[in-house]
């Protein structure tokens, strides 16, 4: 036991320091201006084959530390500020995907996450899949990318989030992407 204590003393740190999130505080606090509290997002899977979902779990480890901004997944969409879905509207979703927007309390947004949420992916309209999210909700941003990187995600997130959640952006029929 002194043993491997002592090589431990003698030879430091061998692991790389975490990388800082750049203006963490300062997008804690733009966050917390626009809402007065935390920004809490209802993920919901609509299809997927769960590569985006892969890439949604990791904003929450240490090196992006998204609770550390303020953010957060809540397990309600009576309590969210942001809906977030993933995948191809599935025929069996369509009508689950519906309810959990009328259940959000305004002001709402919606962001579609990666190619087949954004456009249908590879599965496109078909008897089993009703294609992108913008066919059945109006979509704020989409987040092309099969799957998006997590930085992408979350600068979507909060350019959302930046642009206020009380006043919804002149949308000409498209969705804006990043």
């Amino acid at each position: 036991m002194f043993d491997v204590l002592s090589r431990m003393v003698r030879t430091g740190i061998l692991t790389e320091k975490p990388a800082e999130a750049p203006r963490t505080e300062q997008m804690h606090r733009s966050i917390y201006r626009i809402l007065g509290r935390t920004l809490c997002i209802r993920q919901v899977d609509a299809g997927s084959c769960n590569g985006c979902e892969l890439e949604l779990h990791a904003l929450n480890n240490p090196y992006y530390n998204l609770e550390g901004m303020g953010i957060r997944f809540v397990a309600s969409p009576r309590h969210a500020d942001l809906l977030l879905v993933t995948g191809p509207v599935s025929v069996n979703m369509k009508e689950a995907l519906r309810r959990t927007w009328d259940a959000i309390p305004d002001p709402k947004r919606v962001i579609a996450v990666g190619d087949c949420a954004a456009c249908g992916g590879i599965f496109g309209k078909s008897y089993a899949s009703r294609g992108s999210v913008a066919e059945i909700l109006p979509v704020d941003l989409t987040i092309p990318g099969c799957p998006p990187a997590p930085a992408a995600v979350l600068e979507g997130i909060l350019l959302v989030a930046g642009s206020g959640l009380g006043t919804r952006p002149p949308v000409d029929g498209q969705p804006s992407r990043i």
